[in-house]
């Protein structure tokens, strides 16, 4: 078996005995279907780009769904993950390691939970909220059963395992998999709803501070301020689901910072680890003392290997400003889309570099399309919107990069409507 230099851009990864066979018809062969076909076999990154075999270069504008904070290859993690996997890279729950406490240490430091927070590692986030459903059960106001009902926003989207379903206000993603855990009420994203909804008898109410996955949807003025005081009148939970907002995603650390208010418990992933799978539970005060010994566990979560990775990513953004970047950058970013002149653009929603560019027309998957044709990685949550989610060290050149590949894949798409006789998206 020999495996050519990936670090080419036209490199192969294919071995001898699959040379020939074309990467799609490998791909059907060996991986469940789960998702769509991928789009590309991407053999290398670096910063903001990433190549694929056939050395094509493309714009990353997405980053893994929000995951590669740091970019592609940064050399500080790549340094970091190096000297962990050489030293050691996994110790199981029977030991502690170095790198697990000094993450942990820095969550409670950045969350500002503090001497009273607490951290659980996952390896996802899925994985992270699913540990903080099951602490949403711990608290059960002292008496069992006085407290069983879990809320939730409608449209919301939490994970794909069995809790996370039942969490998840996506009714076509829970159908196929009935019946899913119970107690948990979806109610729409109101102030009325809300004050309607909690009472006593609630354990927990989970919210994302934007909804990535609904299409970059933001909660209502006042939504997460009025949430907290009605959470600490009834002494429920509020628990934040930051896994595609958190790690400096919409301009502060934290999205929860931009509304003045903390959680009871939060739950990130995707940008810790820059790359590699991590997820955690941090608590706050009081939730903290609810996990007991034995409740709650996983083999491979809070790893030296990964929590080493999280520690560098959170190293490099806390130096490098990095949540300041984003901040600026991403009004660049909303300023830049405004001014294409396109009937296609009916405005920018989102905070910082997690962005959705709303539509006139249900054609967003047509847009990525054409941008990817243009050497240009975006997605289509939905059929209004592009959503954007850059690394978060994305400057000026990057942007002006964007500017010229998503006007072409503007100009492509509105002349095919154009042709078709579809001028209501002609500019």
């Amino acid at each position: 078996m020999t495996h050519s230099d990936p670090a080419q851009p036209g490199a192969s990864v294919a071995t001898d005995a699959a040379a020939g066979r074309p990467w799609q018809e490998r791909y059907a062969g060996a991986i469940m279907p789960t998702f769509a076909p991928p789009l590309a076999l991407l053999v290398r990154g670096s910063g903001c780009y990433v190549w694929n075999d056939a050395g094509t270069e493309y714009l990353d504008f997405l980053a893994g769904i929000a995951v590669n904070s740091l970019g592609h290859a940064h050399p500080e993690l790549v340094a970091a993950v190096t000297a962990q996997v050489g030293a050691v890279a996994h110790v199981s729950n029977y030991f502690a390691s170095t790198p697990q406490l000094d993450l942990a240490e820095r969550l409670t430091r950045l969350t500002g939970a503090g001497a009273a927070g607490k951290v659980f590692f996952a390896n996802s986030g899925t994985e992270a909220n699913e540990a903080a459903f099951k602490l949403a059960r711990l608290n059960t106001g002292g008496a069992a059963g006085a407290r069983t009902r879990i809320l939730t926003l409608t449209d919301s989207f939490h994970g794909r395992t069995m809790g996370a379903l039942a969490l998840s206000g996506k009714p076509a993603m829970r159908e196929p998999f009935l019946p899913v855990p119970g107690g948990v009420e979806h109610i729409a994203p109101t102030l009325a709803a809300l004050e309607a909804a909690i009472d006593d008898t609630v354990a927990a109410l989970f919210l994302e501070p934007v909804q990535g996955e609904a299409g970059v949807i933001e909660l209502p003025d006042g939504f997460l301020r009025r949430a907290r005081e009605l959470c600490t009148e009834h002494g429920v939970l509020l628990i934040l689901d930051e896994i595609q907002t958190g790690i400096g995603r919409t301009g502060k650390m934290f999205a929860y910072e931009h509304a003045g208010i903390q959680p009871d418990a939060l739950t990130l992933a995707k940008g810790l680890g820059g790359g590699l799978p991590i997820g955690a539970l941090v608590t706050f005060g009081a939730a903290s003392t609810l996990f007991q010994r034995g409740q709650h566990g996983t083999t491979f979560g809070g790893n030296p290997l990964v929590t080493a990775a999280g520690d560098a990513v959170l190293g490099v953004i806390e130096r490098d400003d990095l949540v300041g970047n984003a901040a600026r950058r991403g009004a660049e970013l909303r300023s830049l889309i405004l001014g294409f002149d396109s009937r296609l653009i009916a405005g920018v929603r989102g905070r910082g570099l997690l962005l959705g560019i709303a539509l006139t027309e249900p054609i967003a998957a047509e847009l990525a399309a054409a941008a990817f044709a243009a050497g240009l990685i975006v997605n289509a949550p939905n059929p209004r919107t592009i959503r954007l989610a850059p690394p978060l060290i994305v400057g000026a050149a990057e942007l002006a990069a964007f500017e010229q590949r998503f006007g072409r894949a503007l100009a492509a798409v509105t002349a095919a409507h154009t042709a078709a006789g579809a001028s209501v998206i002609a500019p």
